[in-house]
């Protein structure tokens, strides 16, 4: 089972991670948290272990109201949250890739039909981001 859902675009490092935060954003996403991991590799790791990994940042994306929906359901799917979409691209690579939580991956692991709601809307709305991206 794939647990991502993801599309591939031509488009420079810096311009397809803010055209991604645009995308989540016309979806009613916003971004809790962004994690640098290049940056971080290189801080901790060095700078072999930052080329290696390339571009690559993780947005914490998260629709307030669906949170509420699936917090409400079943206060254990925190744990899952927020949604998780890494933008990255390779070192010399002319394309990044943007790939997110398939929030189906939630429904597997929770039995409440809420859930299921939540994730089908969620999904929906991810795949959405992604397609304009491609577009």
């Amino acid at each position: 089972m794939t647990y991502t859902l993801s599309t591939t675009i031509d488009l420079p490092w810096a311009e397809a991670l803010d055209r991604t935060r645009d995308a989540l954003s016309a979806q009613g996403f916003g971004i809790l948290t962004e994690i640098d991991v290049r940056s971080t590799f290189d801080a901790k790791l060095g700078a072999e272990a930052a080329d290696a990994v390339g571009d690559y940042v993780i947005l914490g994306a998260c629709n307030p109201a669906l949170a509420s929906r699936a917090l409400a359901a079943e206060p254990e799917i925190g744990a899952l949250l927020p949604c998780n979409v890494v933008v990255r691209r390779s070192e010399g690579a002319a394309t990044t890739t943007i790939e997110a939580i398939d929030p189906q991956t939630m429904v597997q692991l929770s039995a409440s039909h809420a859930v299921k709601e939540v994730a089908d809307d969620a999904g929906s709305r991810l795949r959405k981001a992604l397609a304009a991206l491609s577009s």
